[in-house]
């Protein structure tokens, strides 16, 4: 960011580099360009937000006259696209412009908040909030919350009083619905108090296979291990086949794809060369066969023999 010297009306300087410096935003900015891969627009949405932020907190100190930004948020997308990663740095952006008094991200679900009987629905979604006051309360896969063909369900008087808190305790508390965008854009119909209060909506995108290969490769490199070349094509193949599979859950289908590699792995090496002396190689490399031994490889189309 280049400096800036904004001057209102009665000569104060506010110095917007400086200001912008002594947040360290930047720097969670930064943490976040490299801890996610991909996901431009959501990042190019949370450097909006920040900069709305910013700005709001400048006018307050000039006097200005300026009303609070709407704080809560809807994240929307498939699991395992980084929803809950930008989550925790939200927080900390917010704790660091002084929206948020701690600071923290607590995740919950349905279970945590609805009760399974008359009366017990109440004292849970209370006792959650009281924890969550002072930071930001991530509710996953939020449209669980609400059951509407469920006569006896407890979820409506979970929302009623999330609802209560989102309104009159806005400045103590954050709350950011996570959840499938098509559940998500019916629960908020069904819901319009809810969506009502909700002022800032982003959606995650899906991975691309390449992007999805990019993600493998630092998780392998953080437990320090590699892919041979066949093993890197192998991989891509994998994830482009798994990927119109049922369950697909993104960078979560690629951890759990290269934990079962590493135990194909371990099985080849103890079985082939128990009797042999290791070399670091060995121990750190996967090969293709560690790859292509996965079912999903079974679910892959045979391509035509070639006529002769």
């Amino acid at each position: 960011m280049e400096q800036q010297i904004q001057q209102v009306s009665d000569f104060t300087l506010v110095n917007l580099q400086e200001e912008y410096n002594k947040t360290d935003i930047q720097v969670i900015i930064d943490n976040l360009e490299q801890d996610l891969v991909g996901l431009k627009p959501v990042k190019n949405r949370i450097r909006e937000i920040s900069a709305l932020l910013l700005i709001d907190r400048l006018r307050k100190s000039l006097g200005l006259s300026s009303s609070s930004p709407g704080l809560h948020m809807s994240f929307t997308g498939s699991p395992g696209t980084g929803k809950t990663t930008v989550a925790l740095k939200m927080a900390d952006i917010l704790y660091k412009l002084g929206y948020i008094r701690k600071g923290h991200l607590l995740t919950v679900t349905r279970d945590d908040l609805v009760g399974q009987y008359i009366g017990h629905t109440a004292p849970k979604t209370k006792e959650v909030l009281k924890k969550a006051m002072g930071g930001v309360l991530f509710i996953d896969e939020a449209y669980y919350l609400y059951k509407p063909d469920n006569e006896r369900d407890y979820g409506s008087e979970a929302i009623e009083i999330l609802l209560q808190v989102m309104e009159n305790q806005r400045d103590d508390l954050v709350v950011i619905l996570a959840g499938y965008k098509e559940r998500m854009d019916v629960f908020y119909e069904s819901n319009p108090g809810l969506a009502s209060r909700i002022a800032n909506h982003v959606h995650f995108p899906d991975y691309s296979p390449e992007e999805l290969i990019t993600i493998g490769k630092l998780m392998l490199e953080e437990q320090q291990y590699q892919l041979t070349p066949a093993a890197e094509v192998s991989l891509l193949q994998y994830i482009t086949i798994r990927k119109d599979q049922p369950l697909f859950a993104n960078a979560r289908s690629m951890k759990n794809a290269l934990d079962r590699a590493r135990m194909r792995q371990a099985n080849r090496i103890f079985e082939t060369n128990n009797d042999i002396v290791l070399t670091k190689a060995d121990l750190v490399t996967l090969d293709e066969q560690d790859i292509r031994q996965s079912r999903i490889f079974d679910l892959a189309p045979v391509a035509p023999a070639y006529p002769y």
